[in-house]
């Protein structure tokens, strides 16, 4: 099970650095838009000191065409390093992209998936991850917990090293169910992780451990100061 960071903002991957057991940071130009007017490639490059060598990052294409894609991904690829996994929507020309560079032995994020026949083509083409948008496709009467479970078993059914990585997400709810039917893994804004981890509930049952605690043993008096 794979946890990523769906975002571009430095402050954030730092700071959930720290707390989660992040595999990884993925982005998009629409993120990438909300840091504001930056130096792209050393912005992406310090995304990659922070995370280390050993997560992935995986950056998307700009250009809509067939040879404007591969110049994108080999200019990330010289830009950054060769381990980036480089993000290509699942379209006509998407498709063609994906196969050109699997066969050079780039790394391919199959995006922007909102069908399993999206999906299965994408496997078939030799993608690393495959990114269905969860939330997105609720929004266009697809069942998003139905497909990634097919996804999931066409993997299966062709022993392919093909992983989900679901994407587009509301709520930790929606992040559980896909990774219940079968993603590998999710990536998903830092709000997310925030909101998941601050609920009132578990606020109330730490102060009332503390509470109950302080009143056997008195205020100040954690487990490391007892004799």
């Amino acid at each position: 099970m794979e946890f990523m960071l769906d975002t571009a903002n430095l402050e954030e991957i730092k700071h959930y650095q720290r707390i989660a057991p992040i595999s990884g940071v993925t982005s998009n130009p629409s993120i990438v838009k909300k840091e504001g007017k930056i130096d792209f490639f050393a912005h992406m490059n310090h995304i990659r000191q922070i995370i280390g060598p050993d997560k992935s990052l995986h950056i998307q294409v700009v250009a809509t065409d067939y040879k404007g894609m591969l110049q994108d991904a080999k200019k990330i690829l010289d830009k950054v390093d060769r381990d980036v996994f480089i993000k290509v929507p699942v379209n006509e020309v998407g498709l063609k992209v994906i196969q050109t560079l699997k066969k050079e032995g780039v790394n391919v994020t199959a995006t922007a998936i909102y069908t399993k026949f999206q999906a299965y083509l994408a496997i078939a083409a030799g993608a690393d991850y495959i990114a269905p948008y969860f939330n997105r496709m609720e929004n266009v009467n697809v069942d998003p917990r139905e497909a990634i479970n097919q996804m999931a078993k066409e993997i299966k059914r062709t022993n392919s090293s093909t992983k989900i990585l679901a994407a587009s997400f509301k709520n930790a709810g929606q992040v559980n169910a896909a990774l219940e039917n079968g993603a590998q893994a999710a990536t998903m804004s830092p709000d997310i992780i925030k909101h998941a981890l601050n609920l009132p509930a578990i606020e109330q049952a730490v102060n009332d451990f503390t509470h109950d605690w302080e009143e056997v043993f008195g205020e100040n008096q954690p487990i490391s100061k007892l004799d």
